[in-house]
C-alpha cells in the first residue's frame, strides 16, 4: 500500500511538473494566449538560438495556414538552389537569317526566362540591345514564347476571376513570360481645369496598349481625390476603367491592376518599343508554349536584378507574382504548375532535420490550405542562420518594425521595433489568418527565432492586425529586455 500511495504521490508530482513547465511556456506568449480562449487556432514558439532555450510556446507544432509567411520557403529554397547572386537572363532569338540591311528573314521569338522582376525598363534595355545588333526589320513574326510555364492555371478565387476583372495587382496571372507583375499600369493627372476630365496615360508606353474608359473628373483645389480602377476583359481585349475624381492641384497617381493574360501584355508592351525603335514587325504578334529551336541563336539578351534583390522586393512588399514564379521557377521540368511548385519546395524543407510536416500549393500563400507550424517555421529560420554565405541575403529580406515598408507593422516598444525581423502573411477568405515569423536580438545580443500562426474559424468573430501584433509586441519586448 505504501508502494502504491509512493508511486500516486510520484505521478501526481509529475504531471504538476509537466503542467508547470506548459505554463511557463504558454506565459512566454501571455498575451497572444487570449486569443485561444476566443476560439481562435493559435501556434506559437518563440526560443534562443545559442541554448534551444524555449521562451514561450503554444501547441507550437499544430499544423495551420501561414498565409504569406509561406514566402520564407521560398526565398529558403530559392538562396539553397540559386544562391544570392544568381540572375535571370531574358533574350530575343531567331532561327532566321539577319542579312546586311537589317532585315531578320524569320520570326523573332521573346523567350521568357521566368524572372520575377522583368520590368519595362528590361524590356526597353533588350530593344535597344537588338537595335544595336542592325535589326531594323524583321520579315516574320512577333513570338512570345512561355514554354517553361504559362498559361498557369489558376487554383485560388482572385486569380480565376482575374481572367475576366479584378480591382487589384496582387491576383495577377501567371507567366515565364510575365513582365511588370503581370499588371497594367496607368497614370491619372487632373485636367487642365475644374470640369474637365483627368488626363490618363499609360505608364510604359506613350502608345496605347489597352482601352481605358475615363470617368475621372478634375474637381478645384484641395478637393481631395478619389480613385477606383477595375480591368476589365473582353473580345476585343483588356479595359482599364477609372473612375472618381482628382483635385485640380494633385501630384499625378499610378494606379496598377492585374492584366488578364500576362504573356500578351508582354507582347504588346515588346511591340510598341519595337515600333518606338524603329523595328518593324511584318508578321502577326503571338503567345506560344512552344520552346525556341535548338537552332535558334540569340540576338540580345538582358540579365535581370541579383535574386538577394529579387528577394528583397518579393518578401518586403509581399508580392504574390514574385513569389509564385521563384517557386515555378524551383520545378526542373517545363509547363511547371503551382502544386508542382510548391512539391519542388518541399523537397527542399524535407532536407532540414527536425521540421516536420509541410504542405505547400503555392509559394505566395495565396492559397489557403498551406499549411505549416510555428516550430517548422523556427527550424526553417534556424536552418538559414547557421548558413553564413546565404543567411545576410535571406535575413535582410525581412522588414524591421521600425523602418519597414508596411506602415501597420510599426507599433510597440522601441525594442520591439529595432530588435526584430519579420514577415507577415494575411488571408481574409476562407477563415482570417494572421502570421508572422522572424528573427529577434535580446538585449544581451543572443539571436531568437518567434513565429506566430493565427487562424479564425467558421464560429470566430473577425480577427484584425491589432489584436494579434498588440500582445505580441509586449510578449517579444519582455523576451528582449530579459534576455
Amino acid at each position: 500500500m505504501r508502494d502504491r500511495s509512493k508511486r500516486f504521490r510520484l505521478t501526481i508530482l509529475f504531471f504538476c511538473v509537466v503542467l508547470s513547465a506548459a505554463q511557463t511556456q504558454a506565459s512566454g506568449f501571455g498575451g497572444l494566449a487570449a486569443l485561444t480562449e476566443r476560439g481562435f487556432l493559435v501556434s506559437a514558439e518563440a526560443r534562443l538560438l545559442d541554448s534551444n532555450e524555449v521562451l514561450g510556446a503554444i501547441e507550437p507544432r499544430r499544423q495551420l495556414s501561414p498565409a504569406s509567411v509561406s514566402k520564407a520557403y521560398v526565398a529558403a529554397a530559392a538562396l539553397d538552389r540559386w544562391g544570392p547572386q544568381h540572375r535571370f537572363n531574358t533574350r530575343l532569338v531567331s532561327e532566321g537569317n539577319l542579312d546586311a540591311q537589317g532585315k531578320l528573314h524569320g520570326d523573332l521569338v521573346f523567350d521568357g526566362s521566368g524572372d520575377p522582376s522583368l520590368s519595362s525598363e528590361d524590356l526597353w534595355r533588350l530593344v535597344k540591345r537588338l537595335h544595336q545588333r542592325g535589326v531594323r526589320d524583321v520579315d516574320g513574326r512577333l513570338v512570345i514564347s512561355q514554354w517553361r510555364f504559362g498559361p498557369v492555371e489558376c487554383i485560388t478565387t482572385d486569380r480565376c476571376d482575374a481572367h475576366s476583372r479584378v480591382t487589384n495587382a496582387y491576383s495577377a496571372l501567371l507567366s515565364s513570360a510575365g513582365i511588370n507583375h503581370g499588371s497594367w499600369c496607368v497614370s491619372v493627372a487632373p485636367g487642365t481645369a475644374a470640369g474637365e476630365p483627368a488626363r490618363i496615360t499609360h505608364c510604359d508606353s506613350h502608345a496605347p496598349l489597352i482601352d481605358i474608359n475615363n470617368q475621372v473628373v478634375t474637381r478645384h483645389d484641395d478637393s481631395g481625390t478619389e480613385l477606383h480602377a477595375e480591368r476589365i476583359s473582353r473580345g476585343a481585349g483588356d479595359i482599364m476603367v477609372v473612375k472618381g475624381q482628382m483635385s485640380l492641384n494633385a501630384l499625378p497617381r499610378q494606379l496598377y491592376r492585374a492584366s488578364s493574360d500576362p504573356a500578351l501584355q508582354t507582347a504588346t508592351l515588346l511591340k510598341a518599343m519595337l515600333d518606338e525603335a524603329g523595328i518593324a514587325i511584318n508578321g502577326e504578334v503571338v503567345t506560344s508554349i512552344a520552346e525556341p529551336a535548338p537552332a535558334a541563336w540569340r540576338l540580345a539578351q538582358v540579365e535581370g536584378k541579383p535574386l538577394q534583390e529579387v528577394l528583397l522586393r518579393t518578401m518586403n512588399y509581399s508580392n504574390n507574382f514574385m513569389a509564385d514564379m521563384l517557386a515555378l521557377d524551383l520545378v526542373r521540368t517545363p509547363r511547371a504548375t503551382l502544386d508542382l511548385g510548391g512539391a519542388a519546395i518541399e523537397r527542399f524543407v524535407a532536407g532540414i532535420p527536425g521540421h516536420g510536416e509541410l504542405t505547400l500549393r503555392s509559394g505566395s500563400g495565396l492559397t489557403p490550405d498551406n499549411r505549416t507550424s510555428a516550430h517548422g517555421i523556427n527550424i526553417l529560420l534556424e536552418s538559414m542562420y547557421h548558413r553564413p554565405s546565404l543567411f545576410p541575403s535571406f535575413v535582410a529580406s525581412f522588414q524591421s518594425p521600425g523602418n519597414g515598408v508596411m506602415r501597420f507593422i510599426r507599433r510597440g516598444s522601441y525594442d520591439f521595433q529595432h530588435n526584430v525581423m519579420l514577415k507577415t502573411g494575411t488571408l481574409n477568405e476562407p477563415v482570417a489568418v494572421r502570421a508572422i515569423g522572424g528573427y529577434f536580438r535580446t538585449q544581451r545580443g543572443r539571436w531568437g527565432v518567434f513565429s506566430v500562426l493565427v487562424n479564425g474559424t467558421s464560429t470566430t468573430p473577425w480577427l484584425n492586425w491589432t489584436q494579434v501584433f498588440d500582445p505580441l509586441t509586449e510578449d517579444l519586448t519582455r523576451m528582449i529586455t530579459e534576455h
